[in-house]
């Protein structure tokens, strides 16, 4: 029962694989067959019986159908039998036709192909000269390129390789003279990145030589702008130190027309200046830099620029090892630093990126720091106050010209106040030589003055009043000796001297009137006062030249008030002003007259010395000679002749002169008693020294120097009197 359930179960599974395999494509019988084999055991026996039965079943289906059509296919044949003959007739004769048509088609297909080979030509033809006028241009372009590089036209030449690569050279890229040209334009580029490098660095060349001439221009042209300022500063000047020093005087008329030919030359230099444009040409920095910007390669550009001028900036800054001895040194010097900068300025305005204002402004405080290093260093080696002077000048020249250009220069003129001291150092040595030769030719005695003229002379060079001496007649004599109005007339130019180093420094009155006022007190505090210290103190000097050097400094002290007076004309600042310096004259003055009182103690101290020691006491004599002694005689004629020289001292000065000279006197004959070696003194000897004692006695009484109260003078002879009663 199971296995016929099986059978009758399979049975139509079997059928619907048999039309699945008839109906469906061939790819698809693999799982359906697979199908069988899945099933249950032996099925596929079943299967193959149940393909047969279906095969022989299709066979019976075929047989009948082909025994069906036997008699169509039959009559079929019959008929192609009957229309062979027919066939054979109509192949002969189309072969026949055939022949005759390849006959006469022989001479068109000649024909044909002669008009096909033109055809093929005037098409070849065409593309060719369709290709040329792709080429042409091309080849123009280059042509053009080659005339622009022969006649140096760089800039343009690049243009035009640009249109080559970015226009004309896609169209024709695929041939090979297009590739050769393509291939030979970076060496071309290099060719001009190289020329232009030449004409750069031959421009840096010329530019290092010209940059003397370039500098002297710019600093020529910031003079003419300051000529007219100048040429007033002048007039005032000379308006302020008119009637006040006696060189200087110029006429109003002469000012005048100095102010007119001031004028005159400025505009004659107006039409002869020459700007940095006419001097250097600067077409091959501007080529270079835009090739080198059409070349991508600015930057390069840029940084061989820079790095080139700084090397430059460094050989400029270099100075001559003599430069200090001549101000052409220090002209040369500032002129080629003027020129440098000058061009980077230039080149800072025409140019966009090449140099930078912080990269000039960079440069110019290296260069600055080494300019005042320099200056400081080889400054300090100038002994001559005219080449000092010259070089202040220089320099403020050279700090105007900068700050015309946008230059901080502060520090320059911070710099010029030192060599404002050195300037002064200077003007302080050459001075202590010109009161070294006053003093020198100086005869230390009073002026003499014969008429009006020679009054009015004196009074001219030194200020001095009073009015008894005015009253007396001629001939008659100033109380100073020669040496002071000559030492007044050279104080007021040694200010003069000052005065022209603190002109053109951008300060004000005050600031002026303050340094001149400071370096006239160092004139009289150091200079005059040293060399009147050294006089006073030379051997040579006698007792009458110290007392004429003690009016001397009275004199020259109260002039100091005019020379006040005449500072102040100058600055226009009032000495009343709460920070004004006032002049150190007096103690200046002072302290050399004291000097000069103990120079004089000291020296009629040795001459009392001297006579002294020309005395022959004997001690042993048995009798006076009856008068006093020779030396003493005449020891006190030389003391009076030299106190009557004393009453032109002041009355103090001279008293103590005499009573020191009284009491060295009374001293000396002590100590000749009290010497040591004297064993014995006999009565005469005694008596004979009483006679020397009454005499200095009667010349202490006799009042030699007014003022003396009493017996003062005659007190210092009083310790000789007590010796008896020892």
């Amino acid at each position: 029962m199971a296995e016929n359930g099986e059978g009758l179960g399979t049975v139509p599974e079997h059928e619907r694989i048999l039309q699945e395999i008839e109906s469906t494509d061939t790819a698809c019988v693999g799982p359906t067959l697979r199908s069988v084999y899945d099933d249950q055991p032996n099925a596929h026996k079943k299967f193959m019986e149940k393909l047969d039965a279906c095969i022989r079943n299709h066979d019976k289906e075929i047989e009948k159908m082909c025994n069906f059509h036997h008699q169509g296919f039959v009559d079929a044949i019959t008929e192609l039998l009957k229309v062979r003959t027919d066939a054979e007739k109509l192949k002969v004769q189309v072969t026949d036709t055939n022949r005759k048509f390849q006959d006469a088609g022989k001479e068109v297909i000649v024909q044909t192909e002669d008009i096909i080979r033109c055809r093929i030509q005037q098409r070849n033809i065409t593309t060719v000269v369709e290709k040329l006028q792709l080429c042409l241009p091309v080849l123009e372009m280059y042509s053009k390129l080659k005339e622009q590089m022969s006649a140096k036209r760089y800039y343009s030449a690049l243009k035009t390789m640009e249109q080559l690569e970015n226009v004309y050279f896609p169209r024709v890229s695929q041939y090979r003279f297009c590739q050769l040209m393509i291939e030979n334009l970076p060496k071309l580029r290099e060719d001009i990145k190289e020329i232009s490098m030449s004409d750069l660095k031959d421009f840096l060349e010329s530019i290092r030589k010209h940059s003397d001439k370039i500098g002297e221009t710019a600093m020529k042209q910031a003079q003419q702008q300051k000529t007219f300022s100048v040429a007033l500063q002048k007039q005032n000047r000379v308006q302020f130190g008119k009637n006040m020093h006696f060189n200087d005087r110029i006429p109003e008329e002469r000012n005048e027309v100095e102010l007119k030919r001031a004028f005159e030359e400025e505009d004659e230099n107006e039409e002869e200046v020459l700007t940095v444009q006419d001097l250097v040409d600067f077409s091959p920095v501007y080529r270079c830099l835009h090739i080198y910007s059409v070349l991508g390669d600015e930057e390069t550009f840029e940084n061989y620029y820079r790095k080139q001028r700084k090397k430059q900036a460094r050989l400029v800054l270099q100075p001559q090892s003599n430069m200090h001895e001549t101000v052409d040194g220090y002209r040369r010097y500032f002129t080629q630093i003027v020129g440098f900068f000058v061009v980077e300025d230039h080149i800072l305005h025409v140019t966009q990126g090449l140099v930078t204002r912080a990269y000039t402004d960079e440069l110019w405080n290296m260069a600055l720091s080494k300019i005042i290093a320099v200056l400081r260093a080889h400054s300090s080696y100038c002994t001559d106050p005219d080449l000092v002077l010259e070089l202040k000048n220089l320099i403020v020249l050279f700090a105007d010209t900068l700050q015309g250009y946008g230059f901080p220069v502060n520090r320059l003129f911070d710099l010029l106040f030192e060599i404002r001291d050195q300037y002064n150092e200077t003007l302080l040595k050459k001075w202590a030589g010109v009161f070294r030769d006053i003093f020198e030719e100086d005869n230390y005695s009073p002026i003499p003055i014969v008429n009006e003229e020679e009054y009015k002379v004196v009074i001219s060079k030194f200020p001095f009043q009073d009015p008894d001496l005015e009253k007396q007649s001629f001939p008659k004599k100033f109380p100073m000796s020669q040496s002071v109005p000559h030492i007044y007339i050279q104080v007021k130019e040694f200010i003069y001297a000052s005065l022209k180093f603190s002109e053109s420094l951008h300060r004000s009155s005050t600031e002026i009137d303050d340094m001149l006022r400071k370096s006239t007190n160092l004139l009289l505090t150091r200079t005059l006062s040293s060399c009147l210290l050294n006089l006073i103190r030379k051997p040579h000097i006698g007792l009458t030249e110290l007392v004429q050097i003690i009016i001397n400094t009275t004199h020259l002290e109260q002039a100091c008030r005019y020379l006040e007076d005449f500072i102040t004309n100058i600055t226009n600042i009032s000495q009343e002003t709460v920070h004004t310096t006032r002049l150190y004259g007096l103690s200046t003055f002072k302290d050399a007259r004291h000097a000069a009182e103990g120079e004089i103690y000291t020296k009629l101290n040795q001459k009392i010395d001297e006579f002294v020691q020309l005395a022959d006491y004997d001690w042993t004599m048995s009798e006076p000679d009856g008068r006093a002694s020779g030396y003493l005689m005449d020891l006190i004629n030389f003391l009076r002749s030299i106190f009557q020289v004393f009453t032109h001292l002041p009355g103090k000065v001279a008293q103590t002169a005499c009573m020191s000279a009284c009491q060295h006197l009374s001293t000396s004959l002590m100590q000749m008693l009290l010497d040591s070696e004297l064993k014995q003194i006999s009565m005469g000897a005694v008596q004979q020294f009483n006679l020397d004692v009454i005499q200095c006695e009667l010349f202490a009484s006799s009042e030699p120097v007014p003022g003396f109260q009493g017996d003062t003078l005659q007190l210092a002879f009083i310790d000789l009197r007590q010796l008896p009663d020892h």
